[in-house]
């Protein structure tokens, strides 16, 4: 950054470039238009290959899974080479720089074979993509657990040789990655590691294959649905009396404990999903936790908690207890109050019925519809597709000094998929390329998210490779001549993944395993939770916007400002509840023979000021983020959340679309990847330490 700060002369230059865009609504989509067009022609009279990219697209089943047998027969044949090296002659060069460069070449091939399952029209190429996905990840945990290449690793790791702080941090992936499949340990403690994953894997399934399998229902009169629009009624069976079947599924139980005016009902079905799957997932889940203690004390940790907290930002589940514990006291005043106004209303409609933690959805969406006017139907006709998206173009140029270019007659696997190049808007290097594949099909994954096809990579002759990312979602194409339109919620999604997009892009690694977004999973999200706060600002929102019939109308003011009130709206409550499941989390993966039931009761009480928890329930049955994927991490996401609230309120409110912050984010942040730890790298942005003041502020400050 002493390079950009000492030179006026280029900031004064980029500005110039910067302003020349600056447009709202309709006259960036034009803008960008234009940009495309000229790019369409340079094109068309001179094809260019694509510069530092691997991957290949369009493969067929059977060279999808001739491709995956030729990633494991070299893949091996570089372990057996490195195995080979004698304890006595390791070297960086024949032990570290073949493992580095085998990941960096193979990954782009390995995405090459894996995701077409996600985007592929063909259902062979599905299914035989999902076989070469199998194959390769049978060969990756058979490399994890080779004592021969652990033991010349970790005899380079002890040598002492000189490395860069970046070769240090891979060597130590490596070496951790070994140990926590227990090459560190003896035989006997390994094959009881193993044998404990692997029933570990078996119950996790099987508790989530209960929870899949449960056909619990609830039959229920108009009546007693009283509140629930027309099209619910239409998406619910009828029995021959009369009554609707409401099944205990989120999206069923969500949309009566959210509409329903009739309290008794949301109680019933509140405490129904509640109960699902009885004793046998409590069972489960208890069996669950004895054997991830037994697991992380053979790994020498006291406790599941420590073991799964130890390489991410928090470091220890004392940390987690401290942070956690800190927002929810933070946010009991202003809870109280939240509930306080809630308690209010449910006696005015209900009378004397006490408020029960069923009551919550129903009476906050009643208050947020009576104080903020939000008409997301009328908000979404703001909201064309290709308006939305020249508007994110638009702010990541200005912001992170990107230019992004479409790459005409690119091959693509679909018509409505599109490919960018992306240049750094100073210098004119070439960074990156991303997919952008946006339209809902058959056969296509149906959520929105981010894919690292190639990671950014330094070969040992010297070769950078360069990122390149896939942006899936599943948004509706323009119909008979009529924009596409996108919902709000929508909006904050695509804008979101984007942030990851740039976050892949800008990363500069060396090293595959610890660049892009392979970085730790507390951190991973914070930089696109930062950029959610864009689409809530009314500077960045009028480049996002613009009327479906005259897109150079963009939202009125007054809009912007109830969708950033209604963000925030009941939001200490909403995220004591939260907390409420991450502390529960938290304590079963720290102690055992803890009473599951009795703890959620204690803790529902304590936490939620007062609210019992609905009686008969089991919240350990229907707690899935606790079983698979999350597992003493719950708490995660409420992490990241906080931090990104302050870099946000701390640097980028009020410069939204700075340039020289936004660089200094970019080279201070998400430059360096896994390459830097986490906090030192926010630390430095900052010129601080993170703290969850900024967060516990926002949310005070637009309260009701």
């Amino acid at each position: 950054m002493t390079e950009i700060q000492g030179n006026t002369e280029k900031m004064d230059k980029r500005k110039t470039q910067s302003k020349l865009l600056v447009f709202t609504g309709g006259a960036a989509l034009l803008a960008v238009a234009v940009n495309l067009a000229i790019v369409a022609i340079y094109k068309r009279k001179k094809k260019k290959e694509l510069p530092g990219f691997e991957l290949r697209v369009n493969l067929s089943a059977s060279e999808i899974l001739n491709l995956a047998d030729k990633i494991i027969a070299k893949s091996k044949k570089v372990h057996d080479a490195v195995a080979s090296v004698p304890p006595n002659k390791v070297t960086y060069s024949n032990v570290i720089s073949p493992l580095a460069d085998l990941e960096a070449e193979q990954f782009p091939l390995v995405q090459s074979c894996v995701f077409p399952k996600l985007i592929s029209t063909s259902d062979d190429v599905r299914i035989a993509s999902a076989e070469a996905e199998r194959r390769i990840d049978a060969h990756v945990q058979m490399c994890s657990k080779r004592e021969d290449v652990y033991r010349v690793v970790k005899a380079f790791s002890t040598r002492g040789e000189q490395t860069s702080a970046e070769q240090k941090c891979f060597i130590q992936c490596l070496v951790r990655d070994f140990e926590r499949n227990g090459l560190n340990l003896t035989s006997s403690k390994r094959e009881e590691l193993l044998r404990l994953r692997g029933q570990i894997e078996e119950l996790s399934l099987r508790y989530i294959q209960n929870l899949n399998d449960d056909g619990t229902f609830i039959l229920l009169s108009e009546a007693e649905l009283d509140g629930l629009p027309k099209e619910f009624f239409e998406s619910l069976d009828k029995t021959e009396n009369g009554k609707f079947k409401v099944i205990m599924r989120s999206h069923h139980t969500a949309a009566v404990l959210e509409h329903c005016k009739v309290g008794t009902t949301r109680r019933m079905v509140a405490m129904a999903y509640g109960k699902r799957c009885g004793e046998v997932n409590l069972s489960i889940l208890e069996n669950l936790i004895h054997m991830r203690h037994k697991f992380a004390r053979l790994q020498g940790y006291s406790n599941y908690a420590d073991y799964a907290v130890h390489y991410r930002m928090a470091r220890s589940s004392a940390k987690v207890f401290e942070f956690l514990e800190n927002i929810s006291d933070s946010l009991t005043d202003l809870a109280a109050k939240e509930l306080a106004s809630l308690k209010d209303l449910k006696k005015q409609e209900e009378g004397e019925s006490p408020f029960g933690i069923e009551d919550l959805l129903y009476y906050v969406k009643k208050v947020e519809d009576q104080e903020f006017n939000l008409d997301f139907v009328t908000v979404k006709q703001y909201f064309p597709v290709s308006l939305v998206l020249s508007g994110i173009f638009k702010i990541m140029q200005d912001l992170f000094g990107l230019r992004f270019e479409e790459v005409i007659d690119a091959e693509v696997w679909h018509c409505d998929v599109k490919l960018y190049s992306v240049f750094d808007l100073n210098s004119g290097e070439l960074i990156g390329y991303f997919f952008l594949d946006l339209y809902t099909r058959e056969g296509k994954y149906i959520h929105t998210c981010v894919v690292a096809l190639q990671n950014s990579a330094l070969l040992s002759n010297g070769t950078r490779q360069i990122p390149v990312a896939l942006l899936i979602s599943q948004l509706q194409k323009d119909v008979d001549g009529h924009a596409g339109l996108m919902r709000f919620t929508e909006v904050v999604n695509l804008f979101h993944e984007f942030g990851h997009v740039v976050q892949h892009i800008c990363n500069r690694a060396s090293f595959t395993r610890i660049s892009g977004l392979r970085v730790d999973p507390d951190f991973v999200e914070i930089p696109a939770q930062i950029l959610e706060n864009w689409c809530y600002e009314s500077v960045s929102l009028k480049l996002l916007s613009g009327f479906h019939q005259d897109i150079t109308v963009p939202i009125k003011d007054e809009v912007c400002e109830s969708l950033k009130k209604w963000r925030h709206s009941f939001s200490a409550l909403k995220l004591k509840q939260e907390v409420l499941y991450c502390l529960f989390d938290q304590i079963i993966h720290c102690a055992e023979n803890v009473d599951i039931i009795e703890l959620f009761k204690h803790l529902h009480s304590k936490v939620m000021l007062g609210l019992p928890m609905l009686e008969g329930t089991n919240p350990a049955s229907c707690f899935p983020c606790s079983v698979i994927g999350y597992e003493a991490a719950c708490y995660s996401r409420v992490w990241s959340e906080v931090f990104s609230a302050d870099i946000f309120v701390s640097k980028f409110r009020g410069n939204l679309l700075n340039q020289y912050i936004g660089l200094q984010f970019r080279n201070k942040v998400l430059a360096p990847g896994g390459a830097k730890e986490p906090i030192d790298a926010l630390s430095d942005f900052l010129g601080r330490e993170p703290s969850i003041q900024a967060f516990i502020d926002s949310k005070a400050e637009y309260s009701l």
